[in-house]
């Protein structure tokens, strides 16, 4: 609801008077929301938007609008925008029916066209955008994005949401083999690094578990994580007959990643937590 003032001015014969003030309403009869599918999100993570607009209104309102910042921040002298609108992913409703999908006229900041609201119906937007390379993925980071709502004789309409950063780790591992090549009854090591990408480490009660069988069988294995050596059945347990290997739940941990941007471009560099198991034994 918007008040409005208005006065009139009367001249004559040099002389000039003013009328009284009037006062009106207008009652704005659109209104909005914005909700994300998922409340957080990390490095690549797709999140999904829904804008609602609702006409409470007797008269369709055409050829709006809609204008979505996709999160966009200042760094520095810079603007960062930290989401991508994926191509092709807006949906179009109108009180729940699918309809055509308006004009998608630019994607950073995503701009629609060509909106229309029934007259005591609503319109639903639906679209994906991805967390690019200029997300914030500092534990407790957010992303606010806006969008507005505008047309002709119409009140821009802003909403806004909130999603942030997912505070999990996020591991990868890889195996390497040292040497590639070994004689009958030599000694190989068995590297496996394990990479964490996320914001929060990756702790005993998050039970890490890694479990390879051996081909060949492996004999007289010595374990070591992080540098220091394991004992079986403590840390590790291993079967000779069938060389079936597996950490024991909680010993294995990995610290949270680290953040750092690029001074030039404000893109987050992200320098992954590590800890590394080695399995030596005779083939």
């Amino acid at each position: 609801m918007a008040t409005f003032y208005n006065q009139a001015v009367l001249s004559y014969n040099g002389n000039t008077t003013t009328s009284n003030i009037t006062t009106g309403e207008i009652v704005q009869v659109l209104s909005a929301t914005k909700t994300a599918v998922t409340e957080d999100y990390s490095a690549g993570d797709t999140v999904t938007y829904v804008i609602n607009i609702i006409n409470s209104g007797a008269a369709t309102f055409t050829g709006l609008t809609l204008t979505d910042n996709l999160g966009a921040y200042a760094f520095d002298a810079l603007t960062l925008t930290p989401l991508t609108y994926t191509a092709g992913s807006l949906r179009y409703f109108e009180n729940g029916v699918l309809r055509p999908t308006p004009t998608v006229t630019a994607e950073e900041p995503l701009t629609v066209t060509g909106i229309s609201v029934p007259a005591g119906g609503n319109t639903t937007l639906v679209y994906e955008v991805r967390a690019n390379g200029f997300a914030p993925l500092e534990a407790g980071s957010v992303i606010t994005n806006q969008a507005t709502v505008s047309g002709t004789n119409l009140s821009p309409i802003t909403v806004e949401e909130t999603v942030a950063v997912a505070s999990e780790p996020r591991l990868t591992i890889s195996k390497s083999l040292s040497p590639a090549t070994v004689t009958e009854n030599g000694r190989l090591t068995y590297t496996f690094v394990i990479q964490n990408t996320g914001s929060a480490p990756a702790v005993s009660t998050d039970n890490v578990v890694v479990t390879d069988a051996f081909n060949p069988i492996l004999g007289g294995i010595t374990v070591t994580f992080n540098g220091e050596t394991w004992a079986e059945g403590t840390n590790y347990t291993y079967s000779e007959a069938t060389g079936l290997f597996a950490t024991v739940e909680g010993q294995i941990t990995v610290p949270a990643a680290t953040y750092t941007r690029d001074p030039a471009t404000g893109a987050v560099i992200v320098n992954p937590g590590v800890s590394v198991l080695t399995v030596t034994g005779t083939v």
